[in-house]
């Protein structure tokens, strides 16, 4: 008694709680174990509680006018589930299926070896011999012996040779995927509303059936703006080991090119959550969704599809003529490839990039067969390779504007100083102008506007002679060549600016280059080694236009949730650059006075809109009135 006056009230309280508490707790585990225990353990034998991911789409892409170029669409795949069945049963409920799925003319995956009804291998003579190891056959076993062995494994001897051309296919797909009651196996893609609808209601001939709504990738405009938009697939196994601690599954699927990869984080939406009941017949007896799918991001472009097919349309005419010899009677059976781009020199954006050959993205979606994967990877032409940020050509005269700034401004030359053509160049390897090469004429006296008009390469040999390669390279810099433009694509070439930097980085990976006056003169003509991207072309004379302004490149207009609600698009594009290797800093803009520049823009439009302009005979009677600067020697070589 002395013990328990030294306890105080509270204390007592809290023992008694405690005490109740275990005793329910008894009560309640003798009631599950002992009482009803066998009643309990035979109610949860009958059911069978999964949670599938309920998958969300990816956002949509639009072009600047919100027409919608790329989107996904809800399809369903028929899975099958583990159950307790025996072998003759499971095969009776193939047969249900396949039958339903015929009616309604679908397909279904047949991954088998042998082409049943002809009798044929659909796999190597190397591939066959380690099949049949695998299963213990005879290397000498013929086709049917073949048969026979996995009509016995999966106990199809009673079964006519039809039925079983239905069934073994997806028997032999259940037992090389390894499904389990709780993993699946898909035994067809995209099927039918009328074969989800009659599965769904003969679910109990069909047990283990079950119908799972996913979501393809839909390419609206085919091979249109194919390099931009790039495609979707499943993750391999190396890219699996980048992004599964960002929560990928390896069956996921990704953007593998284009705004698909680079805007990944974005497009991708947020997976939900289900909660499937189905006993252990494989008959669904409860759904129930736990999280809602979240659609991702969508993306506006910059780019006019409009303008965008126009674009590609006569990119590919062009370089169709120029192969057939249509503009001067000479072939030239090189000319296959090549690119155009279109920027508004305001604001940077891009409104049409197109490069040739293309490609579908669509071909990607459900994997790439063996057909398709032929014409694309194995074609000489490169239809997967985006020209237009990619490839890098010598620029030729279109680099002439750099080269005249480059003295107007240095003050090395005057814009009304007049140079006399003399045909050759007296310095260096003596380098002729072109008119020299084809007429053996000259332009005789030119300044820094007529000499852009007729495209005197003596001029600028002139010009070269006195500012010297370090001042062309600079100017070359300060319009953005030899450095990404900042488009938010991935795998853009910063392309080479001809100078001795070149060569001294050149020699330290083993080379021995010396540089000359020879390459002085060929760098101010954009030539030597000189080679850049369509698009850096582009961005350097829209800097032109812009009177020396530098703009900030870009593919992307806005970016929304699904609410069309918008979203801090400059921070995400700043974000995307940095991970596709892109500047993301503010470009510098390159001062040049006001004589200087209006010389230039005198000479490129001269070149079109006056008689002995190098494309007058083109653009007199056009429209609108148009500056510009062609590469005139060997220009199908750009197409390459």
């Amino acid at each position: 008694m002395r013990k328990i006056k030294n306890y105080d009230s509270k204390s007592i309280v809290l023992i008694i709680i405690v005490f109740i508490f275990s005793a329910i707790l008894i009560i309640r585990l003798v009631d599950l174990q002992i009482i009803n225990g066998e009643k309990y353990r035979e109610q949860a034998e009958k059911r069978l509680i999964r949670k599938i991911e309920n998958y969300a789409p990816r956002g949509d892409i639009y072009d600047r006018n919100g027409k919608l170029l790329v989107t996904s669409d809800t399809y369903y795949v028929l899975e099958l589930y583990k159950t307790k069945k025996t072998s003759k049963e499971l095969n009776d409920t193939i047969l249900n299926i396949v039958k339903v799925l015929e009616k309604n003319g679908d397909t279904y995956l047949n991954n088998f070896p042998i082409n049943m009804k002809d009798r044929i291998y659909n796999i190597s003579d190397e591939k066959i011999e380690k099949w049949k190891s695998d299963y213990k056959l005879s290397n000498e076993s013929t086709i049917d012996e073949v048969i026979d062995f996995f009509v016995k494994k999966y106990e199809l001897e009673d079964y006519g040779e039809e039925d079983v051309e239905k069934v073994l296919p997806i028997r032999y797909e259940l037992a090389t995927s390894g499904y389990t009651n709780y993993k699946p196996t898909v035994i067809a893609k995209n099927i039918s509303i009328n074969s989800v609808h009659e599965i769904e209601e003969r679910n109990s001939e069909m047990s283990g059936a079950y119908v799972q709504k996913q979501t393809i990738r839909n390419y609206l405009f085919g091979n249109t703006l194919s390099h931009v938009l790039g495609y979707t697939g499943k993750l391999s196994d190396e890219e699996y080991e980048t992004y599964k601690e960002d929560g990928y599954k390896i069956t996921d699927i990704i953007g593998k090119s284009g705004i698909e990869k680079s805007f990944e984080k974005y497009l991708r939406g947020k997976s939900g959550t289900k909660r499937i009941e189905m006993d252990t017949s494989g008959i669904v007896t409860y759904e129930e969704e736990i999280e809602q799918s979240k659609m991702g991001n969508n993306i506006y472009l910059t780019v006019d599809i409009d303008l965008q097919q126009k674009t590609e349309e006569v990119l590919k005419d062009m370089i169709t003529k120029i192969h057939d010899g249509y503009f001067n009677h000479t072939k030239y059976n090189d000319a296959t490839c090549g690119s155009a781009v279109i920027l508004n020199v305001k604001t940077g954006e891009v409104l049409a990039i197109a490069s040739y050959p293309d490609y579908n993205p669509q071909d990607f979606v459900d994997g790439i067969n063996n057909e398709e994967y032929e014409k694309y990877f194995k074609n000489e032409n490169s239809p997967m390779y985006n020209r237009a940020i990619q490839g890098v050509y010598p620029p030729g005269s279109t680099f002439k504007m750099i080269t005249g700034i480059a003295g107007l401004e240095s003050g090395a030359i005057k814009a009304n100083e007049y140079i006399k053509d003399l045909g050759v160049y007296n310095k260096g390897h003596k380098p002729a102008c072109w008119i020299w090469n084809a007429r053996k004429q000259t332009h005789g006296n030119v300044n820094a506007m007529t000499a852009l008009k007729v495209s005197c390469n003596y001029y600028y040999y002139e010009v070269a002679s006195r500012i010297g390669i370090d001042k062309i390279s600079e100017y070359a810099r300060k319009f953005g060549l030899g450095e990404k433009t900042g488009i938010e694509l991935y795998g853009e070439n910063k392309g080479t600016v001809s100078s001795r930097e070149y060569i001294e980085e050149q020699n330290k990976k083993g080379s021995k280059l010396t540089w000359t006056i020879g390459d002085t003169l060929s760098s101010a003509i954009g030539q030597s080694y000189n080679a850049y991207t369509p698009l850096q072309m582009a961005y350097y004379i829209s800097t032109i236009a812009n009177k020396g302004k530098r703009t900030d490149l870009t593919i992307i207009k806005e970016i929304t949730t699904i609410k069309e609600e918008k979203v801090e698009v400059q921070k995400i594009k700043n974000e995307v650059k940095e991970k596709v290797g892109a500047p993301t800093n503010k470009k510098e803009d390159v001062k040049i006075s006001d004589e200087s520049i209006n010389a230039i823009f005198a000479g490129m439009r001269s070149v079109t809109g006056d008689r002995g302009g190098t494309v007058y005979g083109t653009f007199n009677n056009f429209p609108i009135e148009v500056a510009r600067k062609n590469r005139n020697s060997n220009i199908w070589k750009w197409f390459r």
